[in-house]
């Protein structure tokens, strides 16, 4: 992926200040076009992310499925207790 300096890279020109320093100067309509391809390139990125991730996951759910379906687990049924005893007066 490229670092936002090699989007801008070709639209820098040198303008000299007042204090006749020159300095690297990018255009409005310029660094609008850089965002846009950025941006471009960003969502390019997301869908092969995505694309990858999704391959993967079904290569690993293809692999972690078990070949014979499991068996039921056996249940036994256990008793249900009150949590408290019965026949003990309400509290008010």
């Amino acid at each position: 992926m490229k670092s936002p300096a090699e989007y801008l890279a070709p639209h820098v020109f040198e303008a000299r200040r007042p204090r006749r320093e020159l300095q690297p100067v990018v255009g409005y309509a310029d660094a609008l076009h850089a965002v846009e391809q950025a941006l471009a390139d960003a969502e390019k990125y997301k869908y092969l992310l995505m694309r990858a991730l999704r391959r993967h996951a079904d290569e690993v759910a293809t692999a972690a499925t078990p070949a014979t379906p499991p068996r039921p687990l056996e249940t036994t049924e256990t008793p249900v207790l009150p949590m408290y005893p019965t026949g003990l007066p309400m509290a008010a």
